[in-house]
């Protein structure tokens, strides 16, 4: 029989666990120090801190009927998953009455959380027909203002395929009428068609638009429009006057830049996923440009197919594609080429922050029904500081009882089972604090609830480690082989249970919602932090222990005492233990004695 393997340099296991601790509380520090409002404690939840409430009020454009239940619910889980994508943590989102939406956010909302939450019209992709500066256009004298006409792969200014040589059938439009002094060339060439072979009648209806992309849908009073809009007064456009049928005068949200556009093509349930990265090389790698990468499901692939088929080819900035949300244009980006495959990139001066931004507003945008904000107050917490005191307390009287415990039945052994704790709490505070500078993770009661649980996990993987050693000892091994041996049987227990656990609070994570969430997040946390510290910690430590004297020469008070565990009489630590084949005979009862010593009697035969 093989004796056990016997382990690695103990002491590599504890300067790694070191490096963790150093790279975890490092970053801390670090975040610390570099970011405003960032701190060295856990952020809290909604219950234990309190935070922002803001009611939105349900409004239906046109004659679209009542809110439904239905539709109601599918917003609540929109603007969820906007909230959650955006790394705000433990936030509740609620209906009230069956008629509006209560949103709340813990701690102080920002405003690009403000801005987040309340960007919560449909999704709409729209052409782009007219695009010009931001602010109205002058009209005394000017002959042609440069249009931006520019998104992150556009061309510079828009211009005309030909001079206009005859003005349309629409009354008082004349190319050089003040209506149309100041504007873009492109919104001159709109407004004039070419002279057919007899003179156009008075009066006579306009003609109807072919496609969306069909300049013919301008009239003059989305001229006056165009001209007339300032786009620092956004709020003139934002909204439910977005109706999807009809051309919409509206800016983009940075400001710069107002479009005229045409009706909705692709709406914001069409896209199945969006998502931002950096962008991916043909030759394999990665570059530094940062690029959303957008699918449609199959109805959206139809329309995104169609419509860059059509846009392609046309002259800025008619070959561009805004993304209108809550009646402002998110992007405008260029139709490179057709789209056939559903997979779109877009691509510009994006950085990770506005890329993901970006990202979660496409991914998120689509609400069946318009909002507006009805009230927003500061909430205090629903629990408060006595209830997380009374949960703190309740973890402490666990910890002592734990100890207490090690202490009766361990005896010796109780300081590696003690320090074990000590470093699992330290590293999960240390978690807890990284996650929520980084992925925006709140400490609720219930997580808290979940980090208490853990003491008990650490507690059971101590305990069945420091059985299979003691079982060792019992056969009549030696404190180091006893180690070795008891680890290489302990270990794969140890990380049955923890599997065990972690899918359980993965499941339970995956498919709850509020605080359970919370609970199973610290569950999972805790449970791969015990795999960490028994690995890291409480072996290697076991294992440089049991070279000491106290341990290794089985001290009663130890807990590794070979005479108390029920070794064999006459096997000892400083014999050697014996052999395994005298083992093995005194425990058979061999027939083979032993040499008698001087002075004894004779054996007798039968």
């Amino acid at each position: 029989m093989a004796t056990p393997r016997r382990g690695g340099r103990p002491g590599r296991s504890l300067i790694a666990l070191l490096l963790v601790f150093v790279a975890v509380f490092g970053i801390v520090g670090a975040t610390a120090q570099l970011q405003k409002g960032k701190k060295w404690t856990p952020e809290l939840g909604l219950d234990l801190q309190g935070g922002t409430q803001i009611v939105l009020q349900p409004v239906v454009a046109g004659s679209s009927g009542a809110v439904t239940a239905q539709t109601l619910q599918q917003s609540v889980d929109i603007i969820r998953a906007r909230i959650d994508g955006s790394g705000v943590g433990e936030a509740e989102v609620t209906t009230e009455g069956g008629q509006n939406i209560v949103v709340a956010v813990p701690g102080t909302m920002d405003q690009r959380q403000r801005d987040l939450i309340k960007q919560s019209s449909q999704l709409r992709f729209r052409v782009v027909l007219v695009a010009g500066a931001g602010v109205p256009t002058p009209t005394p004298g000017s002959t042609g203002t440069p249009s931006p006409g520019s998104s992150p792969t556009a061309s510079a200014t828009p211009k005309a395929s030909a001079t206009p040589k005859a003005t349309s059938g629409k009354a008082a439009t004349p190319s050089t009428s003040s209506a149309k002094r100041g504007l873009p060339q492109a919104l001159l060439q709109a407004t004039t068609t070419p002279t057919p072979t007899a003179s156009p009648t008075p009066n006579a209806p306009s003609p109807k638009p072919t496609n969306a992309s069909d300049l013919s849908q301008i009239t003059p009073a989305l001229e006056q429009e165009f001209v007339a809009l300032d786009c620092a007064k956004t709020r003139a456009v934002q909204g439910s006057r977005d109706d999807p049928n009809k051309p919409l005068v509206t800016c983009s949200q940075d400001k710069t830049e107002k479009y005229i556009l045409g009706p909705a093509e692709v709406v914001g349930t069409d896209i199945k996923d969006a998502t931002a990265g950096l962008r991916q090389l043909p030759g394999g790698g990665t570059s530094n440009e940062w690029v959303i990468n957008l699918s449609f499901n199959g109805e959206g692939t139809r329309k995104f197919r169609d419509v860059t088929a059509r846009i392609t080819s046309l002259p800025p900035p008619r070959n561009r594609f805004a993304v209108v949300l809550d009646g402002l244009v998110i992007t405008a980006p260029q139709s490179n080429e057709v789209i056939p495959n559903g997979q779109a990139e877009i691509s510009g001066n994006f950085t990770q922050a506005s890329a993901q931004t970006l990202a979660n507003q496409l991914k998120y945008g689509a609400l069946p029904i318009s909002f507006t904000t009805q009230t927003e107050d500061t909430i205090s917490p629903l629990l408060g500081a006595e209830q997380l005191q009374r949960g703190l307390l309740a973890g402490l009287i666990g910890l002592v009882l734990v100890v207490l415990y090690s202490i009766l039945q361990y005896r010796g052994l109780a300081l590696v089972s003690i320090a074990s704790l000590l470093v699992a709490g330290a590293l999960t505070y240390g978690m807890v604090v990284l996650l929520g500078q980084s992925q925006g993770f709140r400490l609720s009661l219930a997580g808290v609830t979940g980090l208490i649980v853990s003491i008990g996990i650490t507690a059971d993987s101590f305990i069945v480690f420091f059985e299979r050693v003691r079982d060792e000892v019992r056969d009549g091994r030696s404190l180091r082989a006893a180690v070795e041996g008891g680890w290489n049987r302990a270990r794969r227990t140890i990380l049955a249970a923890d599997g065990i656990n972690l899918l359980a609070a993965s499941v339970l994570y995956l498919l709850a919602s509020g605080g359970v969430r919370g609970f199973a997040y610290t569950l999972g946390l805790t449970t791969v932090i015990d795999v960490v510290v028994v690995f890291l910690f409480t072996y290697p430590m076991l294992a440089l222990m049991a070279r000491s004297r106290f341990f290794g020469g089985g001290h009663r008070w130890s807990g590794l005492d070979p005479q108390r565990l029920g070794a064999p009489a006459k096997v000892g630590l400083k014999a050697n233990l014996g052999t395994i084949a005298g083992r093995r005979a005194a425990a058979t009862g061999s027939s083979a004695a032993p040499a008698p010593s001087a002075g004894s009697a004779p054996g007798q035969l039968s």
